[in-house]
Parts: structure tokens; sequence; C-alpha cells
């Protein structure tokens, strides 16, 4: 029982210091505006590619790691993690600290490869509590990023650093805690739909960003937008052809997990629309600094912890979609608060307890919405569906809460935060009260 505890804390860790660079570089915008002396929606780009980056090696990773183990998988992402901030730690340029990002993203995938491990070893009658927790340290990772990068000066080098060292910490524990049962899958790495994927992903969003500076029915724009719209048709047609397809289609639209799927995108793109915009309304109307951006948020990192340590509990007792709505339905509130009124301190710190709340809660029990009417053998494979979609969810929100805060101000963004998690909530209730076939 003790040992299974310590996987589960290890495991934890290495899914939070992953989720770190996801958030880490939210208050470090403004800062690299001035020194790299680039628009704000292009430098946005330093956290969009870390998030598409994600999408991509969320499903590849996770086909890999059920050909070679999902322990050695979880080691070379968070090797990729070590030296993709290395670099971004050395960058002096934009396009290098990009493609620092780029490497740092791969450790997405930490979630589902842990889910996967962590189902080998944990009891059935514990493994509600144990996913729970996986999934709530998402949430702490978000909010430990803004902290960790205050509490460095804001300091983009200084930061690198840091998590380079958290990273190679947490590669050292997995080595030393973790152990699998030995278990390899047939099959290949799709590489031409992870192509695909990327290509899709990175035109959509490359015009959501820029649309408004080279004009939306300018031919770059436009011709972006067919290319992503063209990209996406033959990845769905050779997805569906392909023996070993990065991504299950009928993952994502089976009756069992398309409630999850659409919430988990959702809310993903919830909490990172309304954190962007409060880390640019604090440092901006505010004059906050990079450790009090941290400070605003650090109610949200405390209350997904000690929420998620709830979960158990709670979805013993109610449905995992029910908690998804009450979750999803806090972060709406949270976000509306802030539509209204956002002149104060006291506005961010009581939207924030919200937030923590809203998705503390969502996320814990994301997790087992995802997998609960799936087979055994198709938790990794779920997880990963549900972990791609929430990736893509944040990383559309890094885009488009970039445009919408640049052409229509703070509180149209928290507006469409409110609105995506209003649509979570109301399709995981929905989705809930129909009956639901089991995925084999």
């Amino acid at each position: 029982m003790y040992r299974n505890c310590w996987v589960v804390m290890v495991l934890a860790f290495a899914v939070a210091v992953g989720t770190l660079q996801m958030t880490v570089v939210v208050p470090l915008l403004p800062g690299l505006e001035r020194r790299l002396h680039a628009p704000s929606t292009t430098v946005s780009w330093t956290l969009t590619a870390g998030l598409l980056s994600g999408a991509v090696s969320i499903p590849l990773l996770a086909r890999l790691g059920d050909m070679y183990g999902r322990r050695s998988v979880s080691l070379v992402a968070l090797g990729l993690l070590t030296a993709g901030s290395m670099l971004s730690a050395v960058a002096g340029t934009l396009p290098l600290l990009i493609a620092g990002r780029v490497l740092q993203g791969t450790a997405a995938p930490l979630l589902p490869l842990a889910m996967g491990l962590v189902r080998q070893v944990v009891p059935g009658h514990r493994l509600p509590s144990a996913i729970g927790v996986l999934s709530a340290t998402i949430g702490v990772g978000s909010g430990g990023g803004m902290i960790l990068a205050g509490l460095l000066d804001g300091d983009h080098r200084t930061v690198f650093w840091a998590l380079a060292g958290l990273a190679a910490l947490s590669l050292v524990l997995v080595s030393a805690v973790v152990r699998e049962t030995p278990a390899r899958g047939s099959g290949r790495p799709d590489l031409a739909g992870a192509a695909l994927v990327a290509g899709w992903l990175v035109c959509l969003l490359l015009a959501i960003s820029k649309g408004a500076v080279w004009g939306w029915t300018s031919p770059l724009t436009l011709g972006l937008l067919a290319g992503a719209v063209v990209m996406a048709a033959g990845w769905v047609a050779t997805a569906r052809r392909a023996e070993w397809p990065l991504i299950e289609i009928p993952m994502l639209l089976h009756r069992a997990t398309v409630g999850a799927t659409v919430a988990s995108f959702l809310l993903g793109f919830a909490l990172f629309a309304a954190i962007t915009t409060v880390s640019a309304v604090a440092q901006g109307a505010l004059g906050a600094s990079v450790l009090q951006v941290g400070i605003y948020l650090l109610p949200t990192t405390v209350l997904m912890l000690v929420v998620s340590t709830l979960a158990g509990p709670l979805m013993r007792r109610f449905t995992a979609s029910a908690l998804v709505a009450a979750g999803s339905a806090l972060v709406s509130a949270a976000a509306l608060w802030l539509v209204v009124s956002r002149s104060s301190g006291a506005d961010l710190y009581g939207a924030a307890t919200l937030l923590g709340l809203g998705v503390g809660l969502g996320y814990a029990a994301l997790g087992t919405m995802a997998v609960e009417h799936v087979a055994p053998a198709k938790t990794a494979a779920a997880g990963g569906v549900n972990a791609l979609v929430r990736v893509v969810g944040s990383s559309v929100a890094g885009a488009v809460g970039a445009a919408v805060l640049s052409s229509g101000g703070a509180g149209w963004a928290f507006g469409v935060a409110t609105g995506a998690a209003l649509l979570a909530a109301l399709f995981a209730a929905v989705h809930g009260s129909f009956p639901r076939k089991e995925l084999a």
C-alpha cells in the first residue's frame, strides 16, 4: 500500500512539473514583448508552440508507451523537458526560444502515461482517487507555473533553468520509484497522422492569432484557414483507414467518451483564456509584478490541490459528469465575475478562488469521466484523447485570447472564457443523463 502511495506521489509530481511548462510563460509574455521587441500576437507563440507540441505528442507518445513501455516513454518525455528548458534558458532570439518551447511541450503526455502506470499498481476501489489526484495536479502545475515565474522575478532565463532542474529531479524520481509490468503492444507510430495534426493546428492558430493584423479576408489568412480544413480532412480520412492511427476517431465521437472529450476541450480553453487575461489585467491595469500575478492566482493553485483530495469521496456519491458540470459552472462564474468587475485585487482574489474550486473539481472528475466507460485495455487511449483535446483547447485559448485581448479588451476575453465554461457545464450535465454503451 505504501509503495503504491509513493508511486502515485512521484507520478503526480512528474505530471505537475510537466504542466508547469504550460503556464510558466504566461506572466513572462509582457516582459518578452519588451525584450524581444515583438507584438503580443507574435510573442504569444512562446505559449502556443508548447501547447501545440503537447497536443501532437500526447497521442504519439501514448502509442510509443503502448509499444515500448509507459515508464520508458515517461523518462524520455522528462528528458526532452529538461533539454527544452535548458535551450529556452540560453535562447537569445524568439525562434530559438520557440524551439525550446516545442521540446518542453513533449511533457504533456505525462498525464495519460501516468494514468496507465497507476492502473497497474492501484487497487480498483482506490483508482478514482488516484486518477483524481493525477488529473488535479494539472491545475496545481498550472498555478505553480505562475508562482515560479514570480518568485524568480520574471527573468525567463532563471525560470527555465529552474524548470530544467525540476524536470531532472522528476526524471530521477520516476526512474528510482516507478516500475512497470512488462507489456508490449503491437503496431507502429502514426508519423503521417502526427504531421497532419500539427499542420492543421498550426495553420488554424496562426490564422486566428494574426488575422486581425493581416486582415481576416486577406489571401494569407484565408489560405491558412483553407489549408487547415484540407489537412484536417486529410487527417480524418487517413485515420479512418490506418491500422494504428494517431488518434482513434471512434474514441473521439463514441457516446461513452464524447462528453469528456467536449467538456475537456472547453474547460481547458476556459482555464487558459482566464489566466492569460488575468495576467494581462494584473500587469497592465493594476501595475502588478510577475510575483504579484502568481499571488493573485495562489487561491486557484491551493484550492485545486485541496479539491483533488476530496475528488475520490465525491465521486463515490456523485457521477463524474455531475462533478464536471458543477466545476465548469464555477469556472464560468469566476470568469463572469471578471467580466463585471476587475478593478481591484479583491476581484482577482475572489475570481481566483472560484476558479480553483471549479478547475480542481472539473479536472479531477474529467479523468474518471474519460475512462469509466471504456475497457481496461483502452484506458491509456481514452486518457490520451482526453488530455489531447484539453491541450488543444488550451492552445486555441492562447491564440484566441491574444487576438480578442488585443482587439476587444479584457472584458471580451473574460466573456469568451465565461461562454466556454458554461457550454462545458451544460454539455456535461446533458450528456450525463443519457445511457452509455461501454466502449470495448
